[in-house]
């Protein structure tokens, strides 16, 4: 899996577990393959399966405009999920499941390099982080994995609560200045590392 089209041949062709059995179309992801933004959801809906495209249904759309409120475009972002096939009658994805798709997420993750990763809904929070419930992670920033984590509710939880709506809705607002805040820390901490470079050039 050299680069992000590998991947998605790979996983239009997977027979790595029974989604392959029932599904229409694996959905791999879309979106721009140097995005600082990956969004990570659950797994396809009817929508997707028919498609093959993600979040295209009603929770699509929303998240269209979440990301349009932040002056943002699906093409600015890359947008995947944790299983790339549609489990039957949108059942929640079982562990063997999660487990058969992990190779094709990390892979993705691995080569797009995102500065913060979106997760949306728990079970995407799950992948990354297994013991922190969505209700008491949502809206904040989690550094255990190597990457930069920001749990949301899924876009379809809003769609059924108000409330979710209204949360949703005020953490997108906080993604630009986040993106702001990680890219001058690695700025500096950048900076550090080419000053004890040329320090130890010097001292060498």
């Amino acid at each position: 899996m050299k680069n992000l089209t590998d991947i998605s041949e790979l996983v239009k062709n997977c027979t790595n577990c029974e989604l392959s059995l029932t599904r229409i179309n694996a959905v791999p992801g879309e979106g721009f393959f140097q995005s600082k933004i990956m969004l990570i959801g659950e797994a396809p809906g009817y929508y997707e399966d028919n498609s093959g495209k993600p979040f295209v249904g009603a929770a699509g759309k929303l998240l269209t405009k979440l990301l349009n409120s932040i002056n943002l475009s699906r093409e600015d972002v890359f947008i995947t999920n944790i299983v790339k096939c549609r489990p039957p009658n949108n059942r929640d994805p079982s562990p063997n499941e999660i487990n058969k798709c992990s190779p094709y997420l990390s892979k993705q993750i691995e080569l797009i390099n995102p500065t913060l990763i979106i997760t949306l809904g728990r079970h995407s929070l799950s992948y990354f982080v297994p013991k922190i419930p969505i209700g008491k992670a949502h809206g904040t920033i989690i550094n255990q994995t190597g990457y930069t984590i920001y749990p949301t509710y899924h876009p379809a939880a809003a769609l059924r609560q108000k409330r979710f709506h209204e949360i949703l809705s005020e953490e997108f607002k906080c993604i630009p200045n986040l993106i702001k805040s990680l890219e001058t820390k690695t700025d500096k901490t950048e900076s550090v590392n080419d000053q004890l470079q040329l320090f130890s050039t010097y001292t060498n």
